[in-house]
């Protein structure tokens, strides 16, 4: 039976020194601000009857890892002896596998600008040797064995006690276990969010942009009389270009297909300088823009050939990207079509730039979906609210190249476009924030957009979108409120989904 290697952490004798930090630094040399593994406490109860709890936070070695999946070049992979290794010399630094792995065991080496975690120091278990924490850790409290070898002391306490994993409705299957640990360190949201500076250290809080602040915000934490009284502190790990790249693709793709639901309703004519020069040149100069912050929100942007030369294809990154390099050459084949005044040409290309706009707009729905730690993302309303903000984002563009360019009476077609679009992403947008949510991640993610520090985003854009519904009696006045309130619902919706503490 092959080996598969797991870790007990044995928290009813860890004592908190830190020893393993220190040893897997020290080892691993992972510079100052950024740790493989480290130790959080929870202190639980209330005067005189309270106790320090901890938890040995580090990469779970998942058997079904959403890094590894979510990962475009595979740097991040599993291998056969179940340790889910990386590769530095293929990472090109997108984050996926941050935004991918439920346990926050994934961070952005500053030195090298790569991905890395804990790998159960691989390098020495090849060689017969224990991970660096092991050998260091004075109470014994780091455990690691072969599963599928009964006379390991790992795989005894796994098969024969106690034993908990964390998530395990994330399905991930972790080769980390916990002997004894209380559920206030387990849970992200069970311990309370200390309040007016009570952490004993400087670098937990709310910090700069994208920092994520751990513990429940508020007093219903889910363990009775737990604060966090020692955390690391922890950063989202997809920032405003990536807010902007939603928005730029879905303007890119309603860009196009906007003009064409208006040909095809007898709104618009194929000979339209509107559908045969503007459209296609309004998507080609919004997917470049697409282009330019995804490539700019990597942390190796010159090995973004690497998503095409060595694709992981389980990765929606990968798929997402063929998709819009398609997307691509199909408008330009529209462009030079319209160009040439060959209605023929144009018809063709159009018949495969319409498929794969509505794919550009959507994509982004199973991109997010890999993203397992982000519960809010795990809805099956986001493909088709994606598209109606494409059609928002093109109607609203429309509209003054209607007024510009068209001859016919595309410009007021565009308008009640825009204005069926605009009410339709409000609706969606009430309904999900006033409906329950599955989850509590989902729920406290909601109210961080809805009433926390989001909301100056939230209810501006909401406000502006609402003005966008009037746009058949305001024409092309509508236009700006439209856009920018669609970018900062973007913001706010994407930044949101990753302010709900995972560890």
């Amino acid at each position: 039976m092959p080996v598969r290697w797991v870790k007990v952490l044995d928290q009813t004798r860890c004592i908190g020194c830190h020893a393993c930090t220190t040893a897997c630094k020290s080892e691993n040399e992972v510079p100052v601000g950024v740790t493989r593994t480290y130790v959080k406490s929870v202190d639980v109860g209330t005067f005189p009857n309270v106790r320090r709890a901890f938890q040995v936070t580090r990469c779970n070695q998942c058997t079904d890892a959403p890094c590894v999946r979510a990962c475009p070049t595979g740097a991040m992979y599993r291998r056969p002896d179940g340790i889910v290794d990386f590769d530095k010399s293929i990472c090109i630094g997108c984050k996926a596998c941050m935004a991918a792995c439920p346990y926050d065991a994934i961070f952005i080496n500053p030195d090298d600008h790569s991905a890395e975690k804990c790998n159960l120091c691989a390098h020495r278990v090849d060689v017969g040797l224990e991970p660096a924490c092991v050998t260091v850790c004075p109470t014994g409290a780091i455990v690691v064995g072969d599963l599928n070898d009964p006379s390991s002391k790992a795989a005894e306490i796994v098969l024969r006690e106690a034993v908990a994993v964390r998530r395990p409705e994330k399905e991930t299957r972790p080769g980390l276990y916990y002997k004894g640990a209380h559920q206030a360190t387990l849970d992200p949201l069970a311990a309370r969010r200390p309040s007016g500076g009570l952490f004993a250290w400087a670098t937990q809080g709310p910090g700069g942009p994208g920092s994520v602040v751990a513990g429940h915000p508020g007093p219903h934490n889910s363990s009775a009389a737990a604060l966090l009284s020692y955390d690391v502190p922890h950063v989202a790990p997809w920032g405003w270009r990536v807010s902007g790249y939603t928005f730029a693709k879905g303007l890119a793709s309603g860009g196009f297909l906007v003009p064409l639901l208006l040909v095809l309703v007898g709104r618009l004519d194929w000979s339209d300088p509107l559908m045969a020069l503007a459209a296609p040149s309004l998507g080609l100069v919004a997917l470049a823009a697409t282009g330019v912050l995804l490539v700019w929100d990597l942390k190796h942007p010159m090995r973004f050939t690497m998503i095409f030369t060595r694709p992981q294809w389980r990765s929606w990154i990968v798929r997402g990207a063929f998709v819009v390099s398609a997307y691509g050459a199909a408008l330009a084949a529209a462009l030079a079509a319209g160009a040439a005044g060959s209605v023929g040409a144009e018809q063709v290309a159009a018949a495969f730039a319409g498929p794969l706009a509505l794919a550009t707009a959507c994509y982004t729905a199973f991109l997010f979906a890999q993203a397992k730690a982000r519960d809010l993302w795990q809805s099956p309303l986001l493909a088709p609210h994606l598209a109606v903000q494409a059609l928002l984002a093109g109607a609203a563009a429309t509209v003054p190249l209607a007024a510009a360019y068209s001859v016919g009476r595309a410009e007021h077609a565009a308008a009640v476009v825009l204005g069926v679009a605009a009410a339709v992403h409000l609706v969606l947008v009430a309904s999900e924030a006033a409906t329950g949510h599955g989850t509590a991640h989902a729920h406290l993610a909601m109210t961080e957009i809805v009433r926390g520090r989001f909301a100056r985003w939230f209810w501006p854009a909401a406000a502006a979108v609402a003005v966008a519904i009037a746009a058949p009696s305001i024409g092309s006045v509508a236009t700006p409120f439209a856009l920018l309130g669609l970018l900062a619902y973007e913001h706010a919706y994407v930044q949101g989904a990753q302010c709900v503490p995972l560890s």
